[in-house]
């Protein structure tokens, strides 16, 4: 199940949430051994204090196995305040219809096949177009390392770079949009081997 969890959510999903930063905080500091701010085995930024949407993947244990964290690109994100490099010559979006998206993670073990297929990886994708197109949205700007670059890649969904790759700490990290369209949405859904919406419960999909 995918749960859409906006500004208004923060105490009614406090526990995903919290959840959510532990698994940011597995992933990003201790899997991937990249340079975030962790208190109390949480992974939190200063974009956490934006008002974000967060999209949870929550699997059938009731556990969160999946994440990533939606802001408008007319505030405060991650590629214009903290990575402007990445964008290389290229003027940074500032637009109600351009929003980011970052800290996408999913758990490990996760279930994967030979050819590399992960469901949690795909639901996550096409439920990202789907609240795109519920809201307007054109496009997500990612900062994302080469790895998830593949990653999108084969699951149907390209990153258009904005320049050549840089070396940010302990990786090598590329800027970009992905478009958000009908076809975006039918390449993943073939990609990743869904038969409907990502986004299931129709309260959540009006509210995002």
């Amino acid at each position: 199940m995918i749960l859409v969890s906006g500004p208004s959510d923060s105490a009614t999903h406090a526990p995903m949430l919290s959840a959510m930063y532990r698994l940011r905080h597995q992933v990003f500091h201790l899997r991937l051994g990249w340079k975030v701010a962790v208190v109390n085995g949480m992974e939190l930024d200063e974009y956490d204090t934006q008002k974000p949407f967060y999209l949870l993947y929550v699997r059938n244990d009731g556990e969160v196995g999946g994440c990533v964290r939606l802001l408008p690109t007319t505030g405060p994100y991650m590629l214009k305040n903290t990575f402007p490099s990445l964008a290389g010559q290229n003027a940074i979006p500032s637009s109600p219809q351009i929003w980011e998206a970052s800290r996408f993670a999913v758990s490990t073990p996760a279930v994967r096949n030979a050819d590399g297929w992960c469901r949690a990886s795909h639901e996550m994708f096409a439920a990202m177009v789907e609240f795109g197109l519920a809201r307007g949205i054109t496009d997500f700007m990612a900062v994302v390392d080469l790895r998830m670059e593949r990653i999108l890649r084969r699951a149907g969904w390209p990153l258009d770079r904005m320049a050549d790759p840089q070396q940010v700490d302990v990786t090598m990290a590329v800027a970009g949009r992905l478009e958000v369209s009908h076809r975006t949405l039918a390449s993943i859904r073939k990609a990743g081997r869904l038969d409907g919406p990502a986004i299931r419960d129709m309260t959540l999909r009006n509210a995002a």
